[in-house]
């Protein structure tokens, strides 16, 4: 349950949070596609609300906004606070959002008292992998590093492309699939997001906030389809079986394997199968399956555990192959590599949270965050969590607003104290 208290900026906090909810509502939680005329609506409210705050607003051709105080908004070098306004299907209302609320509130909070450089906050399109298979979507065709692979990445829902969705939208994939930046990188000093924690440290440690200091890289295979020979249940001896699904738990299980020992070495490493079907036209509590189909997302902070896990893995279901006589196909690979983000702005931010009156404390992040892409494009990068109970990606995430208003604390101190 969140909040509000009588501060003004968390009650205005609230507000906006509760009014994008309401454009995107869908069961117990919300649905915000990427590339939506529903992302584009919550995209307008944000608008709106900055425009009455007395706010620039701007949109790139990409089709993300841009909002800015108005003496900063020929500001030759700038920060830029932001996230990204999609969500999973039936998610929660803060991942993402939180962020842009952030930066929208320091924003709002610094007229009048002015801020160490010029600002302006972010709010990007499409982060999430659930709707196109990858994730970034936003932030690598604003850095300038979609690729025509993921332009080409079909809906999970209609089965149009990412580039029909973008154009439906007036966005030039031209311009795009060119590799080119959808802004002037080279203005941006440096970029933080806000984001609630997707696991559960703060909680259990009862801390509010913390400074990240990196981001885990991913391997992700969205369907990777093991086929054997079908048969019946009762009629085909162990000895002349070829089951796919038996093939899939015993590549899962090596995995889960080598997953343990890299732990147990002091390694990093999260894995995952979310994702796991047999063809529902075909499948029989009485029939050997002919086929399985299952997802992969392998995380690690480390670049050459990722490495030693793609190798790994093609070695494992080659000895699988030969050993059960089933053939796996991965389909294309949707990588994502590991990002640390910049230690001059940790510090100063480990720096800042002190002066606000926290116990400095810092973690990296296991799941992905557009941050990573601003710090592989070369732009020094920051991220602060807040605390947030019941995970994301689902409607239970429970960020009170205290603990967002603790980051947004954070960030301001940093700007106002610091000098980015």
């Amino acid at each position: 349950m969140n909040r509000p208290g009588t501060d003004i900026g968390a009650l205005l906090a609230q507000q906006i949070l509760d009014a994008v909810r309401a454009l995107s509502p869908d069961g117990a939680g919300v649905s915000r596609p990427a590339y939506s005329d529903i992302e584009t609506r919550a995209l307008d409210c944000l608008s709106q609300i900055a425009r009455d705050h007395g706010l620039i607003v701007e949109e790139d051709p990409g089709g993300n906004r841009w909002f800015t105080l108005p003496e900063h908004r020929d500001a030759g070098r700038y920060l830029v606070i932001g996230s990204h306004i999609d969500s999973v299907p039936e998610g929660g209302n803060f991942d993402g959002l939180a962020g842009i609320v952030a930066g929208l509130l320091v924003l709002i909070r610094a007229r009048g008292r002015g801020l160490r450089m010029p600002v302006r906050c972010l709010a990007m399109r499409g982060e999430e992998s659930a709707w196109f298979g990858s994730c970034y979507l936003g932030s690598r065709a604003l850095t300038g590093q979609m690729t025509e692979q993921e332009l080409g990445s079909r809906h999970k829902g209609d089965g149009r492309t990412l580039a029909e969705h973008m154009a439906a939208l007036g966005i030039d994939t031209g311009r795009i699939l060119a590799g080119r930046p959808q802004t002037d990188l080279g203005r941006i000093a440096g970029y933080i997001e806000l984001h609630i924690e997707q696991g559960p440290v703060l909680v259990e440690r009862d801390i509010p906030a913390a400074i990240v200091t990196g981001i885990r890289g991913n391997i992700r295979f969205r369907s990777v389809t093991c086929t054997g020979q079908g048969g019946h249940s009762g009629a085909v001896p162990r000895a002349y079986r070829h089951d796919p699904v038996l093939a899939m738990a015993d590549l899962l299980t090596r995995l889960d394997d080598s997953w343990l020992h890299i732990l147990q070495t002091g390694g990093d490493l999260v894995l995952t199968s979310g994702m796991v079907a047999t063809d529902p036209a075909r499948h029989a509590i009485t029939r050997i399956a002919d086929s399985v189909s299952f997802s992969l997302d392998i995380r690690s902070q480390n670049a050459e555990i990722l490495t030693h896990m793609r190798d790994y893995l093609g070695d494992e279901m080659r000895d699988i192959e030969r050993v059960r006589g089933v053939r796996f196909e991965t389909g294309p690979e949707i990588p994502a590599a590991p990002a640390l983000m910049d230690a001059g702005m940790v510090r100063d931010l480990m720096q800042a949270m002190a002066r606000t009156g926290q116990e400095p404390f810092s973690m990296a992040s296991g799941a992905g965050h557009d941050a990573a892409v601003f710090a592989q494009a070369g732009i020094p990068s920051a991220m602060v969590f807040v605390r947030n109970r019941n995970g994301s990606h689902n409607p239970r995430e429970a960020m009170e607003i205290e603990d967002l208003m603790a980051g947004i604390r954070i960030i301001s101190a940093y700007l106002e104290e610091a000098g980015a």
